[in-house]
């Protein structure tokens, strides 16, 4: 095998790794659908880090971004994905929940293990007709919890506003 062939089957394995969104649950048999302008993968790190106009997609699951970095564990499973942009954007059909979650914002943390989401710096957060905007949110996703703040470190407060839709009867 020459040198260019391993680097490519190396490469192919990190990105596959680096990209294991079955955590976030996405549906595992769909593809893992990945357009950026530049990768930097540091293996001893467990990060892969894409950048300009990021957009992945896989099933429900959609992560866009100016720079998305997916960080992984000492398992190599992914531990924290975390998209970056002036409208950062993920969506997203959570495990034992109806209907899409979206979430917009100029940072988006998902912290893996925890099930929550963290949304900061003009975020907006909508599940079927609900919607909360302000400077920082939070979703627990097994809790059902939306947690919201106007203020944000190194930028004017931003007011909390929420319309909740009356529960169906």
């Amino acid at each position: 095998m020459n040198i260019h062939a391993l680097i490519l089957r190396v490469f192919c394995s990190l990105i596959l790794s680096a990209v294991s969104f079955q955590l976030l649950y996405a549906a595992p048999g769909d593809p893992v659908e990945v357009e950026a302008d530049q990768l930097d993968i540091d293996q001893n790190a467990g990060t892969a880090v894409y950048s300009g106009d990021v957009r992945i997609r896989q099933g429900d699951l959609h992560i866009n971004g100016a720079r998305v970095e997916i960080q992984r564990n000492a398992n190599g499973e992914l531990s924290r994905a975390i998209a970056i942009g002036d409208r950062a954007y993920i969506r997203n059909r959570f495990e034992d929940q109806e209907g899409i979650t979206e979430g917009q914002a100029k940072r988006i943390t998902y912290h893996v293990a925890e099930r929550r989401v963290e949304l900061i710096d003009r975020a907006e957060l909508s599940q079927g007709g609900d919607r909360f905007t302000g400077g920082k949110l939070e979703y627990f996703i097994d809790r059902g919890v939306v947690q919201a703040r106007s203020d944000v470190e190194g930028s004017e407060n931003q007011r909390i506003r929420m319309i909740l839709q009356p529960e169906q009867q």
